[in-house]
């Protein structure tokens, strides 16, 4: 770009191709410029022009396109790849990031933010718009999405190992290409990278790559979640650590009183075990991995409460969910693994089967609903109960 072809451009005022910026810039902005540039149709943010539209120039103009690249690389996923050049002008130094429209959409930022561009500049896309961004781009699952930033070091092949030979035995394939075969692992610009689905069902840190997909663990004495708790954990790990150590947390508070039987005692748990392994199990396989935040348990004196990320998928509703009458898979590559662990079940009545086991035990049944941008299941103690330490799962 030439002096005269910047200032016809300033002249012709910013649109959903332009934008221009007067440095400093916070990265988190750049970041999220870049990704609504990559996500619609590419265009040109340009740095040293103000919002008047006056040319204003850039004191380090280095320094700024390193910090350009830098965001480009660090700040979004998947890594944007961006064209830089500067054009001198009288009034100073005017610095180019031309953007293209990108191949791996949908991008967001590292704060898991997808922007798209607009006529007057940019906004946060609605979920309509992200699943069309998925569809345009063969991917409409987000596990689908590929994890550029990892490689197949970052993926634990002995757990994977395990988990095969469990499931289907002895196969002459070697455990990177059944990955591949699964749709864990896929091929790009010659390198192997996990998905979404692969690096959370078999990654060594997913929370490096994937930070927010981890659960929210709390006991909090009384009836209000406002109150501070008197334990709280981060569970980390791929799903099924977070299922089975989610489960150690809740043995710890909920109580399992032993009732004699005969001449042995047994274990009666205040709330059945598979009904909350079926609240558990849902809240990790179902949530919506494309928002920023974990899924959230929280025990209290009259309830346990189970946070979701994500609303139901497209027109369930919490009636059908109830009913057994809605079997629509978010994750469908991550069901189909914890199906093979024999975690879940392709019947649909999971749920139906939890609230009975529930209201059998404490004379209530769950609530269900959605909240804002979260599913929450509400399931309800005994008013008499009294902590103490016991098996849950």
């Amino acid at each position: 770009m030439d002096a005269e072809s910047l200032r016809q451009r300033v002249e012709s005022g910013e649109d959903i191709h332009t934008e221009f910026k007067a440095a400093p810039v916070h990265p988190d902005d750049i970041a999220a410029e870049l990704v609504a540039f990559a996500n619609t149709d590419g265009g040109e943010l340009i740095f040293g022009v103000d919002d008047e539209r006056h040319i204003v120039g850039v004191s380090e103009a280095d320094s700024l396109m390193r910090q350009v690249d830098n965001v480009a690389y660090q700040n979004c996923e998947p890594p944007i790849t961006v064209v830089q050049e500067t054009v001198s002008t009288p009034e100073g130094l005017v610095v180019v990031v031309h953007v293209a429209k990108g191949e791996m959409r949908p991008y967001r930022t590292r704060r898991g933010d997808y922007f798209i561009r607009t006529t007057t500049g940019r906004r946060r896309a609605t979920r309509q718009e992200l699943q069309r961004l998925f569809q345009a781009v063969e991917s409409l699952f987000f596990e689908d999405t590929l994890v550029l930033k990892a490689t197949t070091k970052d993926i634990d092949f002995p757990a994977f190992a395990r988990f095969r030979q469990v499931v289907v035995g002895e196969v002459e394939v070697d455990d990177e290409q059944m990955m591949l075969n699964w749709s864990l692992l896929q091929h790009h610009a010659g390198k192997v990278h996990p998905t979404v689905g692969g690096m959370l069902l078999f990654g060594r840190e997913p929370q490096r790559f994937l930070p927010y997909a981890y659960v929210s663990v709390a006991r909090i004495p009384g009836t209000d979640t406002s109150s501070p708790p008197s334990d709280a954990k981060s569970v980390e790990g791929n799903l099924f650590d977070q299922l089975e150590d989610t489960a150690r947390f809740l043995r710890i508070y909920l109580p399992s009183p032993h009732r004699i039987h005969g001449f042995e005692p047994e274990t009666q748990p205040e709330i059945p075990e598979e009904a909350l392994r079926e609240f558990i199990v849902n809240a990790l396989v179902h949530r919506d991995y494309t928002l920023s935040s974990p899924v959230r348990v929280f025990v209290l004196d009259d309830r346990i409460e189970v946070h979701s990320p994500g609303g139901l998928p497209n027109s369930v509703t919490v009636e059908m969910v109830k009913a057994g009458l809605a079997h629509v898979l978010r994750n469908p590559h991550i069901y189909t693994f914890f199906r093979r662990a024999g975690l879940v079940t392709d019947t649909g009545n999971g749920v139906r089967r939890a609230m009975r086991l529930v209201k059998e035990a404490v004379g209530a049944e769950p609530v269900f609903s959605e909240q804002g941008t979260e599913t929450v299941v509400v399931v309800p103690r005994r008013t008499s109960s009294v902590e103490s330490g016991g098996r849950l799962l």
